[in-house]
């Protein structure tokens, strides 16, 4: 590879942003075949590609959209409802997680602050205060529209491998994102939609051997400021560990 070929892959990769505002227009399947069986030239472990993917589009997509809609319009009332509220959501049940529990959990302090500046960025594009609980919720809950996306994409990892499994799939992830970049299309990867397996589970034939690990809406981006959103990114340094002395 010339020294120009090396110069533009670090452009393109710089170059991908989150989509967080999608055109309703549908992804072509063979577009997509294309884009999944590049995904699939990312390393594995052992070869043993320990990941199924479901396709959601049409009025599968929508079903599920409208279920996690409304569970997250339940969650979010609960919460502002105060003490009442939250004995509602309790004895209901209805909208609490069904999977990955953990990721309603804070963040470690450690990684909280990073958090904690995309989302108060994220917010500031559209003038939202960190203090306005209501317009944060409605901001949230277009999580479950997959931000207007057409397609939604669930990422589901074989238990038996663990976080190695997770890793596979990250690395699969990532071709994916980059081969949809370089199609003209925009990606989100989204924890927030993996903590309803039982919704998806009712639209797909998946294995118990299989656990929900994300999903990643795909489409393409709409001329949204939010589109041109670039988040904070770290330095090499403070990813390095340092040597002990």
């Amino acid at each position: 590879m010339s020294k120009h070929d090396s110069a533009w892959v670090s452009e393109f990769l710089a170059s991908r942003r989150t989509t967080r505002d999608f055109q309703s227009t549908p992804v072509p399947e063979e577009l997509l075949h294309q884009i999944l069986t590049d995904a699939l030239t990312a390393p594995s472990w052992s070869n043993t590609r320990p990941f199924k993917v479901a396709i959601a589009t049409g009025e599968t997509r929508d079903r599920i959209s409208k279920e996690f809609g409304a569970r997250w319009d339940a969650v979010s009332k609960s919460l502002r409802g105060g003490i009442m509220g939250k004995i509602k959501l309790i004895v209901t049940r209805y909208g609490l997680p069904t999977s990955n529990r953990l990721i309603s959990k804070p963040y470690a302090a450690e990684l909280k602050p990073r958090a904690m500046k995309l989302g108060a960025g994220l917010y500031g594009v559209f003038g939202v205060s960190r203090s306005d609980k209501v317009q944060r919720d409605q901001w949230w809950a277009k999580n479950y529209n997959f931000y207007g996306a057409p397609t939604e994409l669930f990422i589901y990892i074989h238990k038996s491998l663990h976080i190695f499994a997770a890793s596979d799939a990250g690395l699969m992830m990532e071709n994916l994102a980059l081969s949809a970049h370089a199609h003209g299309l925009g990606t989100c990867m989204q924890g927030a939609v993996a903590i309803w397996d039982d919704v998806v589970r009712n639209e797909f034939e998946i294995s118990k051997d299989y656990r929900l690990l994300c999903g990643i809406a795909i489409g393409y981006p709409t001329d949204s400021p939010v589109n041109s959103f670039q988040a904070h990114r770290i330095d090499v340094e403070e990813m390095l560990l340092k040597k002990k002395n």
